[in-house]
């Protein structure tokens, strides 16, 4: 069964002007000097800017806190947990001291508390929540990671930290989720936000904000499947969403740059027990402090 919500813009958002949020993130966080150097090594040979475009792919970027996300990290208990299975290190945030608990996943570049306009309201709403930076995010030590260490990192916290009742992921984080959902994280409700679909997709993007040419990412793909051991695609969104059976709710927007909102109609496709929630003008990041979004984020956990 599926369900699909469209929520227009209120009427002071209809003048919409361009911002940082119609930027792709990675646009904005990578140094020119990266991007300077990323096309000499294109000029010179596609397969040194694969591997170049690799380095970068895997190290994420930081930035300072957000003054919305301030009281949430003051407030949280924080711990360091060592993850054995990847044996690294991630911090682990507490917020509120419920015994319902939801976990929060953070894509890219993000941070355990980056949902914190979300734990807020779950926290209202008689939940606490865990979080936590993944491995060289935030308050994490290290300088790269990958996509096996967040689901990694969630089967983990299942043991030390669960069980929950929730889980909600925001981009990588809910790709994150759908696989560890797929391969057992015991929850009652999913909630993905802005979640890509295919890998393939997801590293041409990173090489056209690097400004190289689409050959070196068709090199990026091949690289990390043969350094895996498999197709990375296995990881894809819709390719996890078929053995999810949790009532799942998929929100995103029309406006987000950094994932386009085709990939939740094709998880859409393959969800089992889905409802999908369609915004505008509220793009990749915008969307997680959205009242209207949240509101229907609550009242789809407290169903």
């Amino acid at each position: 069964m599926s369900i699909t919500l469209i929520l227009k813009p209120q009427i002071n958002q209809l003048f919409y002007k361009v911002e940082k949020d119609s930027i792709p993130v990675q646009a904005l966080l990578l140094p020119k000097s990266i991007l300077y150097t990323g096309k000499i090594l294109n000029w010179i040979s596609p397969f040194l800017a694969s591997r170049f475009a690799a380095r970068m792919f895997l190290t994420p970027y930081s930035y300072e806190m957000p003054n919305r996300e301030k009281e949430m990290y003051d407030k949280s208990a924080k711990e360091l947990v060592r993850v054995t299975k990847i044996n690294r290190e991630i911090m682990v945030y507490t917020y509120g001291q419920s015994d319902k608990k939801i976990l929060l996943t953070h894509g890219w570049s993000g941070s355990g508390t980056q949902l914190s306009k979300i734990a807020d309201q779950l926290l209202k709403n008689g939940y606490s929540t865990i979080s936590f930076d993944a491995p060289a995010h935030g308050k994490s030590p290290g300088k790269r990671t990958i996509l096996p260490h967040f689901i990694e990192t969630i089967h983990h916290l299942e043991q030390s930290h669960g069980p929950f009742d929730a889980a909600i992921g925001h981009s990588l984080g809910g790709m994150s989720l759908l696989r560890t959902t797929k391969y057992g994280l015991n929850i009652n409700k999913l909630v993905i936000i802005g979640t890509a679909n295919s890998i393939t997709a997801v590293t041409q993007n990173f090489v056209k904000n690097l400004q190289l040419d689409q050959k070196v990412g068709r090199l990026l793909k091949s690289y990390f499947d043969k350094r895996y051991g498999e197709d990375l695609n296995n990881y894809s969104g819709a390719e996890s969403a078929k053995g999810v059976k949790t009532p799942t709710l998929v929100i995103h927007d029309k406006n987000d740059v950094d994932v386009h909102y085709s990939a939740a109609h094709e998880i859409m496709d393959e969800l089992e027990n889905g409802t999908l929630l369609i915004t505008e003008k509220l793009g990749h990041r915008k969307i997680l402090g959205d009242k209207v979004v949240i509101s229907k984020i609550i009242e789809f956990i407290l169903e």
